[in-house]
């Protein structure tokens, strides 16, 4: 197929489409980084949870494992004890709730 010089007038140039491939490259990346910033707000909460829990790690581990070795030998008690920390947890959450309420 041999094509017209009208038809090759009417296509970009190699430059053209380069410089319309780089241009849309760019576009892209900075889209990526907005999205980026965005999702690093967004998750900042859960990040700060995470390293607070990260900081106590050790002692957490050493409340599990007791939890478990308990939990082993009288299973109700393990059950009493998840149940009183559950209230524990919600009625803490609940009293933070109504203090940023109040101020």
């Amino acid at each position: 197929m041999t094509r017209s010089v009208n038809d090759r007038r009417l296509e970009p140039s190699r430059a053209q489409r380069k410089a319309e491939l780089v241009a849309t490259i760019e576009q892209q990346r900075i889209d990526i980084l907005v999205a980026a910033d965005r999702w690093q707000h967004a998750s900042a909460s859960l990040d700060a949870g995470w390293q607070r829990l990260k900081r106590y790690r050790g002692v957490i581990y050493l409340a599990g494992g007791a939890l478990l070795v308990g939990g082993a030998r009288k299973p109700s008690s393990l059950i009493r004890v998840v149940k009183r920390l559950a209230a524990g947890g919600l009625l803490l959450n609940r009293a933070l709730r109504l203090l940023q309420q109040v101020r």
